[in-house]
């Protein structure tokens, strides 16, 4: 069973999950629903987004969408947000692209935004903050320890 600083903070706050263990490759949300057996929908992947000024945003999003620039600048009165590369989110994180999670960066001053399909569910799975490590819980539970909002901000992947 993988222990991080991820699976000690939700023992720590007495929070229900579960850790699943994967394949240590970059596996996408998609991929790791069928690994799973889980609908794509349940899946949230972390995608990191630039503002002008100020920390940059981690769009919590389901598998199947990508991010709405618009909609998301919209819902927090931005002005110009961008998608930096791979490795670019990887530096602003310290994260290894695959294992970004909003959990693993818990008061380094990132702003958190979940994708309204979110609200409705019981459960999600995101990250564990490390490529292979992938947790299943509460909504709620992610919305409060990251200080969450929730937005429409996500358009289904087309193709």
């Amino acid at each position: 069973m993988t222990v991080n600083n991820v699976t000690r903070l939700l023992d720590s706050k007495k929070i229900p999950y579960t850790a699943f263990e994967l394949p240590a490759e970059k596996l996408g949300a998609e991929a790791t629903a069928r690994l799973l057996g889980v609908d794509p929908m349940l899946v949230y992947k972390t995608i990191v987004v630039t503002r002008e000024k100020g920390k940059p945003i981690l769009a919590v999003i389901p598998g199947p969408h990508r991010v709405d620039l618009k909609q998301l600048a919209a819902a927090l009165g931005e002005k110009k947000l961008a998608l930096p590369t791979e490795r670019e989110a990887e530096q602003i994180t310290g994260l290894q692209a695959g294992g970004i999670s909003p959990l693993a960066l818990l008061n380094k001053g990132f702003q958190v935004v979940i994708a309204s399909e979110a609200e409705g569910r019981a459960e999600v799975h995101v990250s564990g903050g490390q490529r292979g490590l992938n947790i299943r819980l509460p909504v709620r539970s992610l919305a409060e320890l990251t200080h969450a909002r929730f937005a429409s901000i996500s358009i289904p992947e087309v193709g």
